[in-house]
């Protein structure tokens, strides 16, 4: 009997040796994964506006000058700035300090920016109320630019409107921003980086932030309204 049994044993072992276990499939991850309160609570209040709201804001005032930053608040640039640095530094951001590349950059390479819509919508809402209209950029001064036709042919800005644009960096990385727009008496200005909201603070106008598309080539993106100023709601483009 108990020869019987082993063998009952051991033909039950091979049988379950012939058949391996499956493993259930796991349960996909779940599309939705959902929130509460706590963790809404945990969100960074902004203050949105939108182009509507700055417009309406602006009622019943004469007049006034107002300033634009360019790179990544009025252009999509990246693809100058992308081929500047493979030419003179692939390997640092030392071509920001190169005179060949602003050259370039000043002259022509401005064929490859992207106009961004926001800034289509500003700059049209602001000429309609007659605004004077400022670009004050970070960027370097050069001996020549075509900067400020390519921003008054893409934006449609009347002559009367345009002004030619101000090159507030240099060479020493210092940025005058904020005393060109103390000198123009700008009331509002639109830029993309905190140093532009800084600046506007600094000059006594009302800084406003348009958001970095997050595929520029500048990082790292910045915290918009991180500074309670506030934020143009899909201004990344």
């Amino acid at each position: 009997m108990r020869k019987i049994t082993l063998a009952f044993s051991a033909a039950c072992l091979l049988l379950s040796l012939s058949h391996p276990v499956v493993a259930r499939p796991s349960s996909p991850p779940p599309l939705y994964t959902g929130t509460n309160a706590a963790r809404l609570a945990e969100q960074e209040p902004i203050h949105w506006v939108s182009v509507t709201q700055i417009e309406n804001s602006l009622m019943g005032r004469p007049p006034m000058s107002v300033g634009f930053d360019i790179d990544d608040t009025v252009l999509f640039s990246s693809p100058g700035f992308w081929r500047g640095k493979k030419t003179w530094s692939p390997q640092s951001e030392d071509y920001l300090k190169n005179p060949a590349f602003w050259q370039q950059m000043n002259n022509g390479w401005d064929e490859f920016s992207i106009p961004k819509e926001v800034a289509r919508a500003l700059i049209a809402m602001h000429v309609k109320r007659g605004d004077r209209i400022w670009f004050i950029t970070g960027r370097h001064p050069t001996r020549t630019e075509t900067v400020t036709k390519t921003l008054q042919d893409a934006f449609l800005i009347p002559a009367a409107a345009m002004n030619p644009v101000i090159f507030a960096g240099d060479t020493s990385g210092i940025n005058n921003k904020a005393l060109w727009m103390e000198q123009k008496q700008i009331k509002i200005y639109y830029g993309d980086a905190d140093s532009d909201i800084t600046a506007a603070r600094e000059a006594g106008a009302r800084g406003i932030r348009v958001l970095r598309a997050s595929n520029s080539t500048y990082k790292p993106l910045p915290q918009a309204g991180a500074f309670g100023e506030e934020v143009i709601v899909n201004s990344e483009y």
